[in-house]
């Protein structure tokens, strides 16, 4: 596999790919952000999470309007705003469970070391995608890399497992508080499975060179 086959002429693409790693740095960037702010019990760090979100958006937006442009062979470029907006439905989980941690830091005592290892392994997920992303487009395999991802999610499966049978005893005062810990804990493991299908995305458009 060639850089070629992927490009109608080259510069624009090459630029478009810079944008969608750099779009994946500002997620794996919250990611760690998320991750430290769990270790620091800090509520700033969780904030400053909107704020990568909300650059990544603005990322997103321009690899969009370049693909507009001419970018890409034309039956290439639905697959590129498909692996995009993955990557964009994973940082929302992100965001999401950040903005749920101030209604949940006093109940998750608990689980707190398995939330921390779950935000751990997401970052490996993370990075190891960002590494599939140059194997894509430079013509190196992706099956290391995407068994990699497959174990990582299996092993947030079951670390899931496992929270979901302490959260049954957690005293949880109001139906709303037992709802927030909840959705909390569901989008951070949620992530996962996502960052697991845009692995799975970067297969198929590989398998749509052949």
């Amino acid at each position: 596999m060639v850089l070629e086959r992927f490009f109608s002429s080259g510069k624009k693409e090459r630029e478009i790919i810079e944008k969608i790693k750099n779009h994946l740095k500002t997620f794996l960037s919250a990611l760690q952000l998320f991750r430290d702010a769990l270790v620091k019990n800090s509520q700033n760090l969780m904030n400053d999470i909107t704020e990568l979100e909300s650059e990544a958006d603005g990322i997103r937006r321009e690899v969009v309007s370049r693909i507009y442009e001419g970018a890409f062979l034309p039956y290439f470029r639905p697959n590129i705003f498909r692996f995009v907006e993955i990557i964009d439905e994973a940082f929302d989980l992100l965001e999401d469970a950040a903005s749920e941690y101030k209604y949940v830091v006093k109940l998750i005592d608990t689980i707190k070391s398995d939330c921390i290892e779950i935000a751990n392994i997401n970052n490996q997920m993370g990075e190891m995608l960002l590494q599939s992303v140059d194997s894509m487009f430079y013509g190196d395999s992706l099956r290391e890399k995407s068994l990699a991802i497959r174990i990582y999610e299996k092993k947030i499966d079951e670390i899931k497992f496992e929270i979901t049978e302490k959260l049954q005893h957690i005293d949880v005062k109001t139906y709303w508080e037992g709802k927030m810990l909840s959705d909390f804990v569901e989008h951070l493991t949620h992530i996962s499975d996502i960052i697991e299908d845009a692995s799975d995305h970067l297969n198929i458009i590989k398998i749509s060179l052949k």
